[in-house]
């Protein structure tokens, strides 16, 4: 059954609010398509998640895209002439290239479980609450002392790794590499930036596969229509979210959004003790 035009809006402006934000979006997608009657597990459904992200990498692709053109310059300025290496841009260049890596593995690896039972809510609940316990750590130990000038391979593989956990529904994957970062005593600004850098080559990637795999399904399921639609709605509202989350953690710690995280928690296993949605 194809999704309607308001089900498609409503899910891209779930995606656009959430990609960014350390609440997790798989986390938001799950519970709403759940809500609307859709089968999480349904390879069209997976497949229209992993699309729809792609508008809100857009986004990101479009706010930073000075920063962007400027490290992939320095990047190939260093490639052709190693008087360039010492760039900072050249080194913050592989440093995302290198943090991508994680993901690329164990996301193939590792892509029908992150598919199939790790959609479950109850996984989702689990993980809302328990990474708002490591986010809560990440803010008091990190020192944010460190620019991101000082970004360190050993960091980028800390941050790389952690991003890997955010393939479990609820973790978010700004969550997890923003506490990365913290515990490797970035600043908050360093460590979300860095972590906006590290979404573009995963989620193209992500939507990118599923796109070329999932076609068949996606035209049986919800349907290519709605999922352009939500595509385009999650871009529009991603790119608000994005100059948003940069002042907010500016000034405020990311346990802000701990409470939220953690009423959803309630609310979601609420609805599932009193069987009103199914977990799987």
């Amino acid at each position: 059954m194809h999704l309607g035009i308001l089900q498609a809006v409503l899910l891209g402006v779930v995606e656009g609010l959430t990609e960014f934000l350390p609440v997790s979006s798989t986390g938001h997608l799950t519970i709403v398509e759940k809500l609307l009657g859709l089968t999480v597990d349904d390879q069209g459904v997976t497949a229209f998640t992993a699309i729809i992200q792609v508008g809100a990498i857009i986004a990101v692709i479009l706010y930073f895209r000075r920063d962007i053109v400027r490290l992939i310059a320095a990047w190939i300025r260093g490639l052709r002439n190693k008087d360039h290496r010492d760039d900072p841009d050249y080194r913050l260049a592989w440093f995302v290239i290198i943090g991508t890596i994680p993901i690329g593995i164990i996301g193939l690896l590792a892509r029908h479980l992150i598919t199939g039972s790790l959609r479950s809510l109850w996984v989702v609940v689990a993980a809302l609450v328990l990474w708002s316990v490591v986010m809560w750590i990440a803010e008091r130990v990190g020192t944010k002392r460190r620019n991101e000038e000082q970004l360190t391979l050993a960091d980028t593989i800390v941050i790389g790794l952690m991003q890997c956990i955010a393939l479990v529904p609820g973790v978010s994957r700004s969550g997890a590499t923003i506490s990365g970062g913290l515990f490797r005593g970035l600043d908050r600004v360093a460590a979300t930036r860095f972590s906006f850098f590290l979404s573009i080559p995963a989620l193209l990637a992500a939507g990118g596969f599923e796109a070329a795999t999932s076609a068949k399904d996606i035209s049986a399921s919800v349907g290519w229509a709605p999922t352009a639609i939500a595509t385009v709605i999650s871009f529009i509202v991603a790119y608000a979210a994005i100059a948003w989350l940069l002042r907010i953690v500016a000034h405020h710690p990311i346990t802000v959004f701990i409470a939220y995280r953690l009423l959803l928690a309630a609310l979601v296993a609420g609805l599932l003790l009193a069987g009103i949605i199914p977990a799987q």
